[in-house]
């Protein structure tokens, strides 16, 4: 009788025991369901955030009218967009992985933080150009129907409405020369062209070395050169140069002569002058020879 109560006494400590396994099992196995869905709810979440993230640099590009800055944000977005498919390879589990993106998201905010901070301003100096030159245009408009001794203030105004648009290049002029260094009166006369114009002063531009690239076009629109291999890049392509220049700008309005040695046939017509730096256009004139 006593073995036998005994033996039930172990049976049922043996039940509870199964018992007491069976709820921490189950209870453990739907902590980790819970786990998993909270895992997946955050990659998810950070997936979202990565691509509304990419889609604000579209925004801001929409913008910018700086081409550099632009070239800036098209890198940003892509690194955001090679980011999330990184994010999307990755499982829900990976924490450290997931952190790690996490992280990576947080420090592309600050960057873009940089940049709208940096359009803002630009924006800023725009708006602040466009009131000056506005202002600047109606007092030359008005100048202008004044009497002729008012010419001079003509002048002047003209001047601060060039200095105040800030153009890259501008008082562009050709002269053609014959072989005693004197002004041509025909085209078959020519044997150099001279070339000039100025930099203007620019606040927001880098100082340093620069490469200016000048291409005289006919009025064919061919180009003149001296090697074929003579070349720039532009907008994703390459351009042929007929003069390569380099300046060393200080910000300060700057000066600048070129000449073009001819050796080859000219004809009459218009021709034109295209000025490049840093991968840009920032002056052209048109010229006419006869």
């Amino acid at each position: 009788m006593t073995k036998n109560k005994s033996l039930i006494i172990v049976g049922t400590i043996l039940v509870l025991l199964l018992i007491g396994v069976t709820v921490l099992l189950i209870s453990e196995k739907k902590t980790n369901y819970e786990l998993t869905q909270e895992f997946q709810l955050e990659k998810e979440d950070l997936e979202n955030q990565y691509t509304d993230f990419a889609k604000q640099y579209d925004e801001l590009k929409l913008s910018v009218s700086n081409d550099s800055l632009s070239v800036l944000l098209e890198q940003e977005q892509l690194k955001t967009q090679r980011l999330l498919e990184e994010l999307r390879t990755v499982k829900s589990s990976n924490a450290s992985e997931i952190r790690r993106l996490k992280n990576e998201l947080a420090s592309l905010r600050k960057v873009m933080i940089g940049y709208i901070n940096q359009i803002d301003s630009l924006n800023r100096l725009t708006a602040q150009q466009k009131e000056i030159i506005a202002d600047v245009t109606q007092k030359y408009n008005a100048a202008s129907r004044q009497i002729s001794n008012l010419s001079e203030e003509k002048k002047n105004l003209t001047k601060t409405v060039t200095l105040a648009a800030q153009l890259d290049a501008t008082n562009i002029s050709v002269q053609a020369t014959n072989k005693r260094g004197k002004v041509a009166k025909k085209v078959k006369d020519v044997v150099k062209l001279k070339i000039n114009f100025s930099i203007v002063k620019n606040i927001t531009a880098e100082t340093g070395e620069r490469t200016l690239y000048i291409r005289i076009t006919k009025p064919d629109n061919d180009v003149l050169t001296k090697s074929a291999s003579n070349t720039f890049s532009y907008e994703n392509r390459n351009l042929t140069y007929s003069i390569k220049k380099y300046i060393e700008y200080n910000g300060e309005e700057q000066a600048v002569t070129v000449y073009w040695d001819v050796e080859e046939y000219l004809y009459a017509g218009t021709y034109r002058v295209d000025i490049f730096a840093d991968g840009t256009l920032i002056g052209s004139q048109s010229f006419a020879l006869e």
